[in-house]
C-alpha cells in the first residue's frame, strides 16, 4: 500500500520542519531543565502520542473540519497555550535545588503526569496539524485506495523523526541540568529558566495568528 519511495519522500519533506526548534523542542528542553531527564523523556513519549493522535483524527475526517472552522482551530490552539502557561508557572514556582526527602517529592512528577503533559502539547501543537494536513497527504496515492490507512502509515515517518530529535534534545538538556544541579543557586535559576522557556512557547504560539 505504501512504498519505500513514498516513505523516503515523506521523511525528506518532514525533516526540515521537525528539525527547526518549535513548541515541542522548547517544551522538552524546558521540562528537562525544570524537572530532569526522565521527566523530559516521558514528555517526549507523550508528545509523540499527541502528535500521532492528531494524525489519526485528521486521517478519519477532522482535517476538512478544521479547514472549514477557524473557531475550532483557534479553540484547540488556545487550550494548548493556556496549558503551557500553567506548566511554566508551576515550574517557576517549584524551582529549587535537587534534594532528598519529603520536600523534594512534592516537586517530582509521576511518569504518567509527564506523559500526559507531553500528550496535551502534542495535541495542540500547530506543527502536528501542518504535518498531517499539508505534508503527509502530499505523498499518498489516492488511486491505491484507503487513503486513511496511507496517512496513518506515512504518519509513522515524522513520528519517528520527532522521537529521535526530541530525545536528543532531552538528553542534552538533562545532562546540562545534572551539571547545574551541583550548585543550589544554579539549580534554582535553571528551573526558573525552564519554566520561562515553557511560557515562552505559549507566548510564541499566541503571537502566531495563522495555522503555520
Amino acid at each position: 500500500m505504501v512504498t519505500l519511495s513514498q516513505a523516503t519522500a515523506t521523511a525528506l519533506a518532514c525533516v526540515v520542519l521537525i528539525a527547526i526548534p518549535g513548541p515541542s523542542v522548547l517544551f522538552v528542553i524546558g521540562r528537562a531543565l525544570s524537572h530532569g531527564r526522565a521527566n523530559a523523556l516521558a514528555s517526549v513519549m507523550g508528545n509523540a502520542i499527541g502528535c500521532y493522535t492528531v494524525g489519526a483524527a485528521i486521517a478519519f475526517g477532522l482535517g476538512p473540519l478544521l479547514e472549514r472552522s477557524e473557531l475550532l482551530f483557534q479553540s484547540i490552539k488556545w487550550v494548548g497555550i493556556l496549558y503551557l502557561f500553567w506548566l511554566g508557572f508551576q515550574a517557576i514556582r517549584h524551582a529549587g535545588p535537587v534534594a532528598d526527602g519529603p520536600e523534594a517529592s512534592v516537586r517530582i512528577e509521576t511518569p504518567f503526569a509527564a506523559v500526559r503533559a507531553g500528550t496535551i502539547v502534542g495535541l495542540t501543537n500547530p506543527k502536528s496539524f501542518v504535518l498531517f494536513t499539508a505534508i503527509v497527504p502530499q505523498f499518498i496515492t489516492p488511486s491505491a485506495g484507503n487513503t486513511s490507512a496511507q496517512i496513518l502509515i506515512l504518519g509513522i515517518v515524522p513520528l519517528l523523526i520527532g522521537l529521535i530529535t526530541d530525545t536528543a534534545w532531552a538528553l542534552a538538556a538533562g545532562r546540562a541540568r545534572s551539571w547545574l544541579a551541583k550548585s543550589p543557586r544554579r539549580m534554582t535559576t535553571v528551573g526558573r529558566v525552564g519554566g520561562l522557556s515553557i511560557i515562552g512557547v505559549g507566548i510564541s504560539a499566541a503571537a502566531t495568528g495563522n495555522r503555520h
